[in-house]
């Protein structure tokens, strides 16, 4: 199960795309399963992980969380330590490197919470590689520090005024530029979907999560009931899943989007609510919010992340089997999590992490003290500034906003 069988997981994953993107498609897969199998490339990988990434990332003991809480105890793996400030770095840097390896100078990518776009632009900084971002009009606006981040590395960020605005309007803006352009150009997609062989060379390159976490737990002796992380496309969590796919235990629990509600347009759930059906989108098949003409359903959620509507085609699959539960936190739960363990760990959660940790915090009272859950904190939050601040001291950051303001009008009429 941890491998796509020809591409598939089951029913879902495979490989719908026009004809033109079939060669680079097939020419990946050869190359990524090459790379795998040479030590030379595995040792790279590794060393710049180590020396870049900063890996291996902590497994924090959350001390206060746990005694406030009751029940089990409760560790956070920090992924928010390594460099970029979140996990997307791992994918971003595997693929820029098989790029690299196979001649292409180009590199493009989209991003929704801007993260993946960071760690791309970051990666390319660091191999000597041309660097696009394509990124939802609306996800700019709400990303603004990324976007900054972005161009200081050197990128080209692309605003995509089509459609939602959205994520999974950046993603169709990359496929037709990586259509247009196979010979030169890689695209580094940022989650575990679209046509394989994504699905697989993003879990492999994210997996790194999972097996540091089964040696840190080995390390403490830990008795883990339950892993949990925040699911989007689903790059972070099948990561962190990995190791432990196909053993019985621990449980694995996967939490989406709620958003504001249960309507068409107010959440992002794809495997645990009502409305999301089989479909293709994006070159692969699995489970998507769809109208009945198979079009996408509009989604909304506090985290540009996991504003997605569709969920990659292995964690669709094991969804479907029971491996992975699948839950959701609503908006308001997300933010007070991030408040809780800003307050009681010292640790500031990204939107989409805060998911994950909205969950164990109504998960950990109801299981004995002995046992452990661990949170993935797949970023930090310091990229939310945007979205936490007008929440938690509306009246200051209005304050702050008026100021910047008139101080940037100022200083233009000095300059002119």
């Amino acid at each position: 199960m941890i491998h796509s069988d020809k591409g598939f997981f089951d029913t879902f994953g495979g490989k719908y795309v026009a004809e033109v993107l079939r060669r680079p498609l097939d020419e990946l897969e050869t190359a990524f399963h090459e790379a795998m199998k040479d030590p030379e490339f595995l040792q790279e990988l590794k060393t710049i992980q180590r020396d870049y990434i900063g890996r291996e990332t902590p497994l924090l003991f959350a001390q206060t969380a746990t005694k406030l809480l009751g029940g089990a105890q409760i560790y956070i793996k920090l992924e928010g330590l390594a460099n970029t400030g979140a996990h997307k770095i791992n994918n971003a840097i595997g693929q820029c490197l098989l790029a690299k390896r196979m001649g292409k100078k180009r590199i493009i990518a989209e991003t929704g919470a801007g993260q993946h776009g960071v760690a791309t632009a970051a990666a390319c900084a660091k191999l000597g590689l041309d660097c696009t971002v394509y990124m939802g009009e609306v996800d700019v606006r709400r990303q603004q520090p990324n976007v900054a981040s972005m161009e200081l590395y050197g990128a080209k960020v692309h605003a995509v005024t089509s459609g939602s605005r959205t994520l999974k309007d950046a993603v169709n803006e990359a496929m037709r530029d990586w259509a247009a352009n196979p010979d030169t150009t890689h695209y580094v997609l940022g989650s575990a979907l679209g046509p394989a062989p994504f699905p697989d060379m993003v879990r492999e390159f994210q997996s790194v999560i999972g097996r540091e976490v089964e040696e840190q737990i080995a390390a403490r002796k830990l008795d883990v009931a339950a892993l949990i992380a925040c699911v989007g496309g689903g790059s972070n969590s099948i990561g962190f899943f990995a190791p432990f796919i196909d053993k019985p235990s621990p449980r694995l629990i996967g939490v989406e989007a709620g958003g504001i509600g249960d309507g068409i347009g107010q959440n992002a759930v794809r495997m645990s609510g009502k409305a999301s059906r089989d479909g293709i989108m994006h070159g692969y098949k699995s489970r998507f919010l769809l109208d009945e003409d198979g079009q996408a359903l509009p989604t909304r959620s506090i985290s540009a992340g996991l504003d997605y509507c569709g969920i990659g085609p292995q964690l669709a699959t094991l969804g479907k089997q029971g491996r992975i539960e699948f839950t959701y936190a609503r908006d308001e739960e997300a933010l007070k999590a991030v408040k809780f363990f800003a307050r009681n760990e010292g640790v500031l959660f990204a939107m989409e992490s805060a998911h994950a940790g909205a969950e164990a915090i109504k998960l950990a009272p109801t299981l004995p003290k002995d046992k452990a859950i661990i949170i993935n904190m797949s970023g930090r939050g310091d990229k939310d500034v945007f979205i936490t601040c007008p929440v938690f001291r509306r009246e200051e950051w209005l304050n702050f906003l008026h100021a910047e303001i008139e101080r940037l009008e100022n200083n233009r009429e000095i300059h002119d």
